[in-house]
């Protein structure tokens, strides 16, 4: 059986400030405990920011989970909400795991 995780992406939005460190970015608070709640419930195997200029980040469910579900906790995040990020869901093959 073929492991397809949803994987969430996240960037930038309009009302992300440029030059401002990601923890101190109005609304990443919320985000944050968006997903720890994700996290706790067992169904986000890892996920946190990129590092680089260009920011944003990445989420990686756990095993199992729908495509629909994904997308709308996703979609319900206060911090796409409010702009602060944008979010896209991707398809993506576990090809290779210890």
């Amino acid at each position: 059986m073929r492991d397809i995780r949803y994987v969430v992406l996240h960037a930038p939005g309009p009302n992300w400030k440029a030059g401002v460190p990601f923890t101190q970015q109005d609304g990443v608070q919320g985000h944050v405990a968006h997903f720890h709640g994700l996290l706790e419930s067992g169904k986000l195997q890892m996920g946190g920011p990129f590092l680089d200029e260009r920011a944003g980040g990445m989420m990686i469910p756990a095993e199992g989970l729908a495509e629909a579900e994904i997308v709308a906790f996703a979609e319900s995040d206060p911090a796409v909400g409010s702009g602060l990020l944008t979010v896209s869901v991707r398809p993506w093959l576990v090809g290779m795991q210890r």
